[in-house]
């Protein structure tokens, strides 16, 4: 997986304004636009662009953008 791909569809998601503040080590939590809706885009990113599905207690463990990568390539 492209990690600069994910970082562009996380950012959309997030509706960050741009995919260039955010990299691998970037603990999402900690962004301005982090919300409870931001957690159910980012879970719908998660079904749709890469057929993975997550329960919100296994993503209240991962802290940075490599974590969410991480959990994906282990779910294939």
């Amino acid at each position: 997986m492209n990690i600069q791909d994910f970082i562009e569809k996380f950012a959309e998601a997030v509706e960050v304004d741009s995919a260039e503040d955010l990299n691998e080590n970037t603990k999402f939590r900690e962004l301005d636009e982090w919300s409870s809706l931001a957690v159910l885009s980012v879970i719908a990113m998660l079904d749709e662009e890469y057929d993975t599905q997550i329960e919100n207690a296994d993503f209240k463990k991962l802290q940075t953008i490599s974590d969410i990568v991480q959990f994906i390539e282990c779910q294939k």
